[in-house]
């Protein structure tokens, strides 16, 4: 027989089965409706998806090895590693927001600082979310402003707005100093972060205080941010022998080809090769080599690009020491050799184009027409790390055929036309009829 006890307990222990049991139930309708959102998430902006999947990578997990012994011969001895974990426990204990604390952001935040400190803007770590942009960077597809970036006098800055993307069509250009991202100052900012500062999804505004010699003061460009795709060959044909009703005057063959690299990356063997066989099938008077606001890329395809003029030469040394150079020979094809050719360079003209416009211009296969380019002329090694993370290291210096140093220098052209901002919002081009001009004579 139940006692008046006994029968309260039961009775609250079957409310609590049936509290349990609801509570259950939400939770699974709760789970059921994210599975099903994130299924029509994941369909619709995968690739979203993927960043954040990138992104717990750096936010989660924990730092292991902490307070181990550093390796042998690792630390000189007045190196006491004791510091790093002191000042660690330091900021656990005593930030006032530590509940927002990530250990691998802050392990992420120590080794980029250790990199930056060699005072090379070029060396930096990536972590895994910057190193796989970087990746989609060479790959020509990304989502953002379509602009390189690069650190000139401790300034960010605009190296080269990408032809038709978001920057350019904003106004922004090679050269541009970049002093604030959305009103937060740039000062002391490291490429990486102002790269993750700037780009983001599509659709997306991001607003870049900007100077310019000629300015009077700095201003807000606000940028709306697209999907990136480069297609980093374009091409052609001038007929000089049309007059301004459309009339041929001339039965001579007096074409002139432009071919314009943006960036030496994935895509641009291939369409470069293709570039070529169309100059021999035309047989043109003349090829303008476009390499304005070119910021760079592989080296290798700098060499094929280089070895369609130059026969069995240096295209370019790479410099580690006084003791150790490294010269990359052409491939030895040159089926571009006799045709005179034009190459524009201006401010925007960075690293593998700057070798591209070195060895032409060093052989005197080429005419230089334009302004002085960037000056990037270190060699990058990038090492992969094993938890997604890289870093690209500088271990060399670039040198012309003639042994001229590009890094900090660049290329002086052989002849030296600015592109003013007059030139530029009344849609002229001087640098380039310059080119033109050349060839018709």
């Amino acid at each position: 027989m139940l006692n008046k006890f006994n029968s309260k307990y039961i009775i609250q222990e079957k409310k609590t089965t049936i509290l349990k049991k609801s509570l259950i139930a939400v939770l699974i309708l709760v789970l059921m409706a994210v599975c099903f959102g994130s299924g029509m998430y994941i369909t619709r902006k995968s690739e979203t998806v993927k960043n954040l999947a990138d992104q717990e990578l750096v936010l989660l997990g924990k730092v292991l090895g902490k307070y181990s012994q550093s390796p042998e011969d690792k630390l000189s001895q007045d190196v006491d590693f004791n510091l790093f974990w002191e000042v660690w426990d330091i900021l656990e204990k005593e930030f006032v927001d530590r509940d927002k604390l990530s250990e691998k952001e802050m392990f992420y935040g120590a080794v980029r600082g250790m990199v930056s400190s060699l005072g090379d803007p070029y060396t930096v770590f990536m972590n895994p979310i910057i190193a796989r942009e970087f990746a989609e960077d060479l790959a020509g597809t990304f989502e953002g402003i379509g602009a390189e970036i690069g650190i000139r006098d401790e300034i960010l800055t605009i190296i080269a707005p990408l032809s038709d993307m978001p920057a350019e069509k904003a106004g922004l250009r090679a050269g541009d100093k970049v002093y604030a991202i959305d009103g937060e100052s740039t000062m002391n900012i490291s490429i990486d972060e102002a790269v993750n500062k700037i780009r983001g999804p599509k659709g997306t505004e991001v607003v870049l205080t900007i100077s310019r010699n000629g300015m009077e003061k700095a201003k807000d460009v606000a940028i709306t941010r697209g999907v990136i795709i480069v297609k980093s060959v374009k091409t052609e044909i001038l007929n000089n022998n049309i007059n301004a009703d459309g009339n041929t005057i001339s039965n001579n063959n007096d074409n002139v080809y432009i071919i314009k690299i943006t960036n030496f990356n994935d895509d641009t063997l291939n369409l470069f090769n293709e570039a070529v066989r169309e100059i021999i099938a035309k047989n043109p008077s003349g090829i303008i080599l476009d390499l304005r606001n070119n910021p760079g890329g592989y080296l290798e395809t700098a060499i094929e690009v280089s070895s369609e003029w130059i026969e069995e030469a240096v295209v370019v040394a790479e410099q580690f020491s006084e003791e150790k150079k490294l010269e990359y020979l052409s491939r030895g094809r040159a089926r571009l050799k006799d045709y005179p050719t034009i190459v524009l360079v201006n401010q925007g003209s960075a690293s593998a184009s700057e070798i591209v416009a070195g060895a032409l211009q060093d052989y005197g296969k080429a005419k230089i027409v334009g302004m002085q380019t960037f000056g990037k002329g270190s060699v990058q090694a990038l090492q992969k790390l094993k938890d997604g993370s890289s870093v690209k290291i500088t271990v060399a210096k670039w040198l012309t055929p003639k042994g001229n140093c590009i890094n900090e220098e660049g290329i002086t052209p052989d002849e030296e036309i600015d592109l003013t901002i007059e030139d530029y919002e009344a849609g002229n081009d001087p640098q380039m009829d310059r080119a033109v001009e050349i060839l018709k004579k």
